[in-house]
This record gives structure tokens, sequence and C-alpha cells, in this order.
């Protein structure tokens, strides 16, 4: 064995003895918030499909359709060869929906943050990044070559110090979630602007756990707490609650025709499938004409979070919407209490680091507007017996 595949095998048996490694399973995910793992039939609460739109049959039937005239695949970068007729028309969809004079398609949301940020700053610019930010912003800054200064949501008047002695850069971007993946909690976007107003900053905001999720019309945190015309740039998903696949940006048509010409990730990238763009205009059409999906997502969201308190676990304060932690600390207990739930018949995230910081180690549950209000009921029956389980170890 080489070298470096000795120093692998060792590295892995690390992972497993802290609980940290990581297995491949194959999920078939079913209509109505269900799934098959290994041939058990469990309810999903897993997922990130937080309106249930990826298995729609209208999506299905749009995504069919477009494959049968374009393709299964795109041919190439959006720049050479692979903008079909469903890329224009979906970005010009999605800027639409978003109330913006134009939008950007990238292969993914990952590939959004990181082409979008390292096309807006570099060497001599400040980027201002939360601590509880997704890794595709972290490695965004990381990459981009500025200097990278971390605050904390709740500690602004630390973020607010450093802006107003950055004198020395050219440029100053603030970057944020909307929607904080592993908590569920917003970020506080009217104040992040207000400092990037007084300090001549920029505000991005990555909004994939939020677009079709909050706000009156789906569009996101901006929109929830009334600050669209104050963020420079809108980032989002068409993976979670859109259903598809891919990501966006959203802004200034300037803003757009920067980043086609300097954005990496998509001028390098082979396009998302037409039939993915199709796919997403359909669900952009759901979430604008069925409200009542979102308005029962939080229904059942606020159910289970006031179960939760009931069974006196942990979980994360101010959270909202349908990404709901149950805090166990070590990674040893998530992926106990994950695989107790399993066996009742729930499947649940066991979130470890480095997903989550250390000593967080958590259930991360998520509720889909395709769920019944039995679920969540006998969730927590599973839970409570899964965590009592694992506390009497």
């Amino acid at each position: 064995m080489s070298e470096l595949l000795t120093r692998i095998t060792q590295e892995l048996e690390s992972l497993g003895e802290q609980g940290l490694l990581r297995c491949r399973r194959t999920v078939s995910r079913k209509p109505g918030g269900w799934c098959e793992v290994d041939g058990r039939r469990l309810r999903d609460f897993a997922s990130n499909d937080y309106l249930g739109l990826s298995l729609d049959p209208r999506l299905i039937a749009s995504a069919r359709e477009a494959a049968a005239e374009y393709g299964a695949g795109s041919g190439g970068s959006q720049l050479v060869v692979g903008r079909s007729p469903w890329h224009a028309r979906l970005e010009s969809r999605l800027a639409q929906f978003e109330s913006r004079e134009a939008a950007l398609l990238f292969p993914t949301g990952f590939a959004a943050n990181v082409g979008t940020i390292t096309a807006l700053a570099g060497p001599g610019d400040l980027i201002c990044s939360d601590r509880l930010n997704h890794a595709s912003l972290i490695d965004g800054c990381r990459l981009s070559g500025a200097e990278v200064y971390i605050y904390d949501h709740d500690r602004l008047a630390e973020l607010e110090s450093c802006l107003s002695t950055a004198k020395q850069n050219r440029r100053k971007l603030i970057v944020t979630d909307g929607v904080f993946s592993m908590d569920g909690v917003v970020a506080p976007l009217p104040e992040l602007c207000s400092l990037a107003d007084r300090y001549s900053a920029d505000l991005l905001v990555d909004e994939a756990h939020a677009t079709g999720v909050f706000g009156r019309r789906g569009r996101g945190v901006a929109e929830l707490l009334g600050v669209e015309d104050r963020v420079a740039v809108r980032v989002g998903t068409l993976s979670k609650a859109i259903g598809s696949a891919g990501g966006f940006v959203t802004g200034n048509r300037l803003l757009i025709d920067w980043l086609w010409n300097r954005a990496r990730t998509q001028i390098f990238s082979t396009a998302a499938p037409p039939a993915a763009c199709a796919a997403a205009c359909a669900a952009i059409d759901i979430i604008e004409k069925e409200p009542a999906r979102r308005e029962r997502l939080f229904s059942l969201s606020q159910r289970l979070r006031q179960g939760i308190a009931a069974l006196g676990l942990e979980t994360v304060r101010g959270g909202q919407g349908p990404i709901v932690p149950v805090i166990l600390h070590a990674p040893r207990s998530a992926v106990l209490v994950a695989r107790r739930m399993e066996e009742q018949g729930f499947l649940v995230g066991a979130m470890r680091p480095p997903s989550v910081p250390a000593g967080t180690s958590r259930l991360r549950i998520g509720v889909m507007a395709v769920h019944e209000a039995e679920d969540i009921v006998d969730l927590l029956d599973a839970l409570e017996k899964a965590t009592t389980a694992e506390l009497a170890v």
C-alpha cells in the first residue's frame, strides 16, 4: 500500500473512532414525504425539498418535455453552446419572480456562491462573513484572496468596529446566509443593510434555504424583512424548495453582465440540463399560485418546535421555518439517535463537524409541506423514545 493510502486508512479509522465517518447509502425518494433506504420504507425528514415539489407531476412533465426536445444534457458551458431557450426563459423568469433587473444561472448553488464572491472581491478588499455561513460562502471568501473577517450575527457591534476601521480596503463586502442551514435562524438583514449603507459596503445574501419558503410571495428573507431593494446581490438555489437543480444570482443588470464575464464557476462549468430549467420554471409558477404550501409548511414546523420544547430537548432559539435542529452535542450521540429514529421508521440528518461547530452535533430535521400533522406526532413520539434511550446509556 502506498504512503498516501496508508495515511488515508489511518485517518478514516480516526474519523470512525470519533463518530465522524460518513458512509454512502442509496435513498429512493417517494411522493408524500416518504423514501426507501436499503429496502426499508421511511418517512423522510432529512430532505431540503421543503415544498415537496421535486416529485410534483407538473415538474416531472415539464422536465420530460424539455428533455425530449433539447436532450439530456446541455452540451457545454452557457458561454459556448450550453444556453438553451430554457436557460434564457428561466433567467428571465427568475428576474421577474425576484423583481430584479436580471438573473444568471449557475450549475449549482455552491458554484453560484464561489463564482460570485471571487468575481466581486480580491486582494486589497475586505469580506465580512458570518461564522455560520454555508461552506460555499466560506470557500468563496477564501478563494477570493481578499482579507476575511469572521463575525457573529448576534454581535454586530464587532462587525461595525471592523467596518469602521477598514479604510485601507478598496471594497467591502458583507456575506451572509438568509437562513442559516444548520440552525434555521434568520439573519438580521435590516441591521446588516444599515451597516452596509453606513460604511459603503455591499451586502450579498444567500437565500438558498429561504427561496420559495419565506416572504409573502416566497422570495426569501429579504422580502420577509422588507429589505429587497437594499441587498446588492441575492443568491439562490433551484435544488431545495424549487425542487430542481442549479443555482442563480439576481440583481442589477450591470452586476449580471459582470458575472457573465468574470464568474469562473459559470464560465468553465457545463450548464445545467434544459430539463432542470423547465422543471424550475414550473416550480416558480406553483410557488406564486399556491401560497398555501408555505402556510402549511410553517404550521407543521411550528408544531414540531413546540413538541420538541415540550419534550425538554435542546434546540436553537429563534429558529423559523422548516429547519429544526435537536442539539445532542457529541457526534456519536447524533449518529446513535438518528439510527434509533430510523429503526422507528424516520430518516433524519445526523449533523457533525465539519458541518456544524465542535460540540454542537445534532439532528437536523427538515419538514416538508407534503407531511401530515400525524407525521409530526409520530416523529415526536419516536424522538422521545430515541433520545431517552441515548440519555439512559
